[in-house]
C-alpha cells in the first residue's frame, strides 16, 4: 500500500475540516482561491513579462483626442527614489492581459482595515478595456519590484525571483463613469481610478496577506488645494526608463486647464508604465509614507507633466465596494 504524505499545511487543514472547525464550503473556496492564484502566477512566464507593454494614453493638446501610446520624455523631471521607506515596499508593478495583449502599469497598497484581504489602488485603464467593455485578466501585483528586478532572459519562475513575490486579483472594481465610455476620453479621465482586491500571495515559499507583508498607505477622498507639495511614484518603462526602478516626481499641485481644471497636474517626465502609480499630498520623505489622493492617469504630447483624477465621493464609494467585493464589480 502506498501511503499519502500530506504537507503540514494540508494536514492541518484536513484535521480542522475533519473536526468540523472549517466548513466544507469554506475549505473548498480557499482551495479554489489558491488554485486560481497559482494559475495566474504560472501564466506569467518570463517571456510574457518581457512582452508586456505600457498601457498609457497621450492627449493631443491641439485636438483634445487621446491615443494609446507610450509617454515620451523630453526632460529629467523624474528620478530613482533614493529614500526607501514604506513607499518602496507598497508601490509595485502590475501585469495584466487584455485579449491577447500583455500590459504593464503601476499601483500601490492602501489601508483597508480588513485582516482577510488587501486592497490596491491603480488607474481604471489598468483594469478595464473601454473598447471591448471587458475587465483585464491575469492581473498580478509585484510590490517593491525595484529591489530585485528579475532577469527576463533566464529560466525560472518570474514571481519566485522577486523580492516579495506576486499577489493576484480576486476582484477588480471600477466606476461606471469610466466603464460606460467606449474609448479613453475626457469623461474617462475624471473616473480613471480603480481598486484591485487580492488574497493570499507571495513568492511561493509561504502565502500571506499583502498589507501584512509590505504595509499600506493612507487614502483620502477630499480635493487637495492647488500648490500642495505633491509626490508621484511609478515604474515607467518608456525611454529613458526601463521599468525596473521606482521613479518619483515632486512638485506643486496644479490643475489641467485643457481639461477644464477637473483633473490634477504635476510637472513630471514619467513615461509609459507609470499609469496607476500613487500620488501623495502630504508626504513624509523620511518615512516614505503619505496620504494617497490621486494616481498617474494621462499625459500630453509636448507637455512635461503627469495628470491624475481628483479623488472624491465616487472614489470613496468605489473603495467601499472593494472592501466587500468577491468578483469584478462596476459601481454606479
Amino acid at each position: 500500500m502506498i501511503a499519502k504524505i500530506l504537507r503540514p499545511v494540508a494536514l492541518m487543514a484536513s484535521l480542522l475540516l475533519a473536526f468540523g472547525l472549517i466548513p466544507a464550503a469554506q475549505a473548498s473556496a480557499d482551495s479554489g482561491a489558491r488554485a486560481e492564484h497559482q494559475r495566474i502566477v504560472d501564466f506569467w512566464t518570463k517571456d510574457k513579462v518581457a512582452q508586456a507593454k505600457p498601457r498609457d494614453f497621450v492627449r493631443d493638446p491641439a485636438t483634445g483626442t487621446f491615443s494609446e501610446a507610450a509617454l515620451a520624455a523630453t526632460a529629467t523631471l523624474g528620478e530613482p527614489w533614493p529614500g526607501g521607506g514604506l513607499v518602496q515596499k507598497t508601490t509595485g508593478k502590475v501585469l495584466f492581459a487584455m485579449g491577447r495583449s500583455y500590459y504593464v502599469c503601476s499601483a500601490s497598497v492602501i489601508e483597508d482595515g480588513d485582516s482577510t484581504r488587501s486592497i490596491i489602488v491603480t488607474a481604471a485603464h489598468c483594469v478595464f478595456d473601454n473598447q471591448k467593455s471587458k475587465f483585464a485578466t491575469n492581473w498580478v501585483f509585484i510590490p517593491d519590484y525595484d529591489s530585485n528586478a528579475v532577469a527576463l532572459t533566464t529560466s525560472g519562475s518570474f514571481c519566485a525571483e522577486t523580492t516579495y513575490g506576486c499577489w493576484t486579483a480576486t476582484a477588480l472594481v471600477a466606476h461606471e463613469g469610466f466603464t460606460s465610455q467606449r474609448k479613453f476620453n475626457t469623461q474617462a479621465t475624471l473616473h480613471d481610478f480603480a481598486f484591485a482586491v487580492v488574497g493570499l500571495g507571495g513568492n511561493g515559499k509561504t502565502l500571506a496577506q499583502l498589507d501584512k507583508t509590505v504595509g499600506a498607505q493612507e487614502i483620502a477622498f477630499d480635493e487637495v488645494s492647488v500648490g500642495a507639495d505633491t509626490f508621484l511614484f511609478g515604474y515607467p518603462a518608456g525611454t529613458p526608463y526601463a521599468g525596473k526602478e521606482l521613479i518619483y516626481s515632486q512638485g506643486p499641485l496644479d490643475t489641467d486647464p485643457l481639461n477644464n481644471d477637473r483633473t490634477y497636474r504635476v510637472v513630471s517626465d514619467m513615461t509609459g508604465g507609470s499609469s496607476g502609480g500613487p500620488w501623495y499630498a502630504p508626504f513624509n520623505e523620511g518615512r516614505g509614507s503619505g496620504i494617497t489622493m490621486s494616481v498617474n492617469s494621462y499625459g500630453y504630447s509636448g507637455i512635461e507633466a503627469m495628470h491624475g483624477p481628483m479623488f472624491n465621493d465616487k472614489t470613496a464609494a468605489l473603495f467601499s465596494a472593494a472592501t466587500t467585493a468577491t468578483r469584478n464589480t462596476i459601481v454606479s
